[in-house]
């Protein structure tokens, strides 16, 4: 029988659309078994109710919305998308049990194989899989998938998304936007990991199975421990430990039956404690400056999905080249590629929760940008529809990607988006996640019950001011500056200072560093956010064109820049 094929993680074979092309879309989970339903699917999109005609084509996994989909059409709240793909597994794929996996459709998806309804998810931002052995075919397959959003009712998560998009807000995402893949497993198999590590070693859960053995690779040579009740204890000597500066991922295998996974953890520990006298966030014990820019995660191709998952590396990379060494994820949740590339490469990640719920401009950003930031969140947002679906979703983000180490901090509510009672949120996401910086409420409407003080400042200085908490600067900056063909809406320019030159926009810049995030690193500031790595439509006030072929910062003025920022926040 022939060998399932395995695609390696670390090999150049990369893409989205294409079985030869495709990236293993679960880094944290690997095994010897994929096979790639991207590429071109028959399309159709109609009112809800109607019958898919299916005159289209359409290319996975590229919203509709996006020019790469080849649709590039926004449509109205509740049309029903309509997905058909048939296909033939390849020889020797199939062993006891096929699973098939959709990395995220936005955001109601109902799905059937071979005319048997698998199943709903709600959710655009997660992945769901079907166990759809008892229905597949040893010849051709019939896979059918209807998607509906109701972005405008508010109720799910729906992010940065808006019908009526334009500065702060952008294009809506609709459909299967993540990879939609096939994998065969034993009759006994990993279903999932759930890894806790420290300073000391790692203890590893598995879902499904029982007993087997798990193989880690060290510095010092391979060791093994026992999976005994489905837990394995790696007990290391001397761990090294992950840092942006050196992000050492202990890589393993666990055996166990029928079924081999791979993946892997790191050693690292983040805490809140004290440095000459202000409270800190530490990393490895260590007072820690986290450097950082906000990251929206948009694409001009691809809008949510880029045109080839090596973008996420070359984002990371270009980040770390002007010196920053976290990024804050902005309401967004990524592909597991981006989340894995910042574990290997060695950048921070702060992690938004993906917002619900209904906006105000008046109530959410002009009065608190004027001063008037205090309010009862207990009575905001009452609808129990709303509460119960941000909640869910906030636990099943945490089980998603709790695994990897870049992720050092949450935040569950930005700017008051959806906020509601932050201080049970945060009561439940210590409960379910002790291990990280929990940040209850950025930018305003801060709550008793947070790991730190989270402020957003734009149009006034930045001053620090050390308390009872470690002081973050979540967001901040936000200088525009267009490029000559390299925007995405000419004549519009969204930022909070506007420029037309690079030299002057870079010496700006810089100056509003030295001048006012040096002293703040210097008086406590644990850690500064600029708004933010690329330009996002409307938004001009990245430091990299939206298309990324214009870096608007000289690298080696912002490497210095970065050290002088390191020396000056853990100057002892």
């Amino acid at each position: 029988m022939k060998k399932n094929r395995f695609i390696a993680l670390d090999t150049p074979e990369a893409g989205l659309c294409g079985r030869s092309e495709a990236v293993y879309p679960r880094p944290q989970l690997r095994r010897d078994s994929f096979f790639s339903l991207n590429g071109n699917w028959e399309f159709s999109a109609k009112p809800r109710g109607m019958e898919p005609d299916f005159d289209k084509q359409i290319r996975v996994p590229f919203p509709p919305e996006s020019a790469l989909s080849g649709i590039h059409h926004v449509y109205p709240d509740n049309t029903e998308l309509c997905y058909h793909k048939q296909f033939t597994l390849p020889n020797g794929f199939r062993r006891k049990r096929i699973i098939l996996h959709i990395g995220a459709a936005d955001q109601v998806a109902k799905v059937w194989l071979n005319s048997h309804y698998l199943g709903e998810h709600q959710g655009g931002y997660l992945p769901f899989s079907f166990d759809v052995t008892d229905h597949i075919l040893e010849g051709n397959n019939s896979l059918f998938i209807r998607v509906y959003d109701n972005l405008d009712q508010h109720i799910l998560p729906w992010g940065k998304q808006k019908h009526d998009r334009g500065g702060m807000w952008y294009t809506p995402v609709s459909g299967i936007w993540q990879s939609v893949w096939l994998e065969s497993v034993p009759e006994v198999y990993v279903k999932g990991l759930s890894i806790q590590a420290d300073d000391k070693g790692a203890v590893i859960t598995a879902q499904g199975v029982k007993n087997g053995v798990v193989v880690v690779s060290t510095p010092e040579g391979l060791t093994a421990a026992p999976l005994r009740d489905g837990v394995a204890k790696i007990e290391l000597a001397s761990p090294h430990l992950w840092s942006p500066e050196d992000p050492y991922l202990y890589r393993f295998k666990l055996v166990t039956g029928e079924d081999t996974v791979y993946s892997y953890f790191a050693c690292r520990t983040l805490a809140v404690g004290e440095a000459n006298g202000v409270p800190r966030l530490l990393l490895n014990g260590e007072p820690y400056f986290f450097h950082g820019l906000l990251d929206q995660g948009y694409f001009p191709d691809g809008i949510f999905t880029p045109a080839h998952l090596s973008r996420y590396e070359k984002d990371i990379l270009l980040a770390k080249s002007l010196g920053f060494n976290t990024l804050r994820k902005h309401i967004k949740i990524e592909p597991e590629q981006f989340y894995y590339d910042c574990d290997r490469l060695g950048m921070i990640v702060f992690q938004d929760m993906v917002n619900n719920g209904d906006y105000s401009f008046f109530r959410d950003t002009a009065l608190p940008t004027i001063g008037l930031k205090q309010c009862n969140d207990k009575k905001r947002h009452k609808s129990p529809m709303v509460r119960q679906a941000f909640l869910a979703a906030m636990e099943e983000t945490v089980r998603h990607l709790g695994n990897h180490p870049c992720i050092c901090y949450w935040t569950i509510f930005n700017e008051g988006w959806g906020q509601f009672d932050g201080d049970a949120a945060y009561e439940k996401l210590k409960a379910m996640d002790s291990s990280r910086i929990i940040d209850t409420a950025s930018g305003w409407f801060q709550t008793e019950k947070s790991d730190v003080e989270s402020p957003h400042v734009y149009f006034k200085k930045v001053k620090c001011r050390p308390g009872k908490k470690p002081l973050v600067l979540s967001e901040f900056g936000g200088y525009s500056l267009a490029i000559a063909d390299h925007v995405s809406t000419p004549g519009k320019a969204f930022g909070y200072r506007k420029f037309t030159s690079t030299a002057d926009f870079q010496t700006a810049l810089i100056e509003l560093y030295d001048k006012e995030i040096l002293p703040a690193a210097k008086a406590g500031l644990s850690g500064a956010i600029y708004t933010q790595l690329t330009d996002v439509e409307d938004e001009v006030n990245g430091l990299v064109t939206y298309d990324r072929k214009h870096v608007k910062v000289n690298a080696d003025k912002m490497q210095a820049l970065a050290e002088r920022l390191k020396h000056a926040a853990l100057k002892k």
